[in-house]
């Protein structure tokens, strides 16, 4: 009996933010599991920024990208429901790089980790805060920016996936934490929920003099989720040694023409600085004992989260314009459902 997987393919590139006519929603039939593979239905999927990157069209990530006609790319939470891999039984929930579609064969490659369900972290956690979000907010604070209690920790995007771990988690160091989020709600959120000792508006007209104000004596680890223009306008504000893990370049993505070339480059070495960029797949190895980190501080609530969710495998498209645009809060995902 063949299933039927209905998918969301990448159509064509933008040309700036992704428009619905960029995607494409079509129905495939999937054959039984052959040898060593087993069947996937995906019960959530996970929108993130770097999908924008691997679209093209704008700023785009070299050695990487997909081609007109081929699934979108992305995480999926999922459950196995027919399998022929000794490895993967029927009913096991697995997070993987699965794509943009409601069912997929695999044989077990694509597969990121295996959830052992607790009933104090529910399981679209293991997209965000204990899934690839975390972890890479993990990765990039811990082992590039490396604070110590009582350091200075700056997280642009703050009120995001990523930025609100990294800064959580800088606090249970014991660090002082400030944000940049864009909006007085927002900004509301990463102080009361995420816990932060202070969030400054980007939109706002006196943006900077908050920067400066709550800089105080200098910023020691600035984890960067911009780039661009909030780059050059922290580099000032940085300590000598500071750290800086650059995990993404949000001001980037949908830039159309020549690239915005920061400006400050002398400061890195007037203040000896490290800039690092760096995917959360370099670290691999640390993965195991990150997540088993994460879920700690998700248990004892201190790590806490916010989730938007779109409803149906429709939806993906006009929810992934929409977090481009900022319109969510925390975690982007579309809840597929049952089929």
């Amino acid at each position: 009996m063949k299933t039927k997987s209905t998918q969301v393919l990448f159509r064509s590139k933008p040309d700036g933010l992704p428009t619905r006519d960029n995607f494409e929603i079509v129905d495939a039939e999937l054959g039984e599991p052959g040898e060593n593979h087993f069947l996937v239905r995906n019960e959530y999927l996970s929108l993130d920024p770097y999908m924008r990157m691997l679209m093209g069209g704008g700023w785009e990530f070299r050695g990487y990208g997909m081609t007109p006609g081929q699934v979108m790319i992305g995480r999926c939470l999922g459950v196995v429901i027919k399998s022929l891999n000794k490895d993967f039984k029927q009913g096991d929930r697995v997070v993987g790089s699965f794509g943009w579609q409601t069912h997929v064969l695999s044989d077990g490659k694509n597969v990121d980790f295996r959830i052992t369900p607790r009933d104090d972290i529910p399981l679209t956690a293991y997209l965000g805060a204990c899934g690839s979000n975390g972890l890479t907010a993990w990765c990039g604070l811990k082992l590039i920016g490396d604070p110590v209690a009582g350091e200075t920790v700056l997280v642009s995007a703050a009120a995001g996936s990523v930025g609100s771990a990294a800064g959580q988690i800088a606090k249970s160091i014991g660090c002082r934490v400030i944000g940049i989020a864009g909006g007085e709600e927002k900004c509301r959120i990463v102080t009361k929920e995420f816990g932060f000792d202070a969030c400054c508006d980007y939109k706002a007209e006196d943006f900077k003099n908050q920067l400066k104000n709550t800089a105080g004596d200098g910023i020691d680890v600035y984890f960067d989720n911009v780039g661009g223009e909030m780059l050059d306008t922290i580099l000032p504000l940085l300590s000598r040694g500071a750290r800086v893990p650059v995990c993404g370049v949000l001001s980037q993505y949908n830039a159309k023409g020549e690239a915005y070339g920061v400006k400050n480059t002398r400061l890195i070495f007037d203040k000896q600085l490290l800039l690092q960029g760096f995917l959360v797949s370099q670290y691999r190895d640390r993965w195991e004992e990150a997540r088993a980190e994460l879920e700690t501080l998700v248990a004892s609530s201190k790590l806490r989260y916010r989730e938007t969710i779109a409803e149906g495998i429709e939806s993906a498209p006009n929810a992934f314009i929409g977090m481009l645009k900022g319109q969510n809060i925390g975690k982007q995902l579309v809840r597929i459902g049952q089929r």
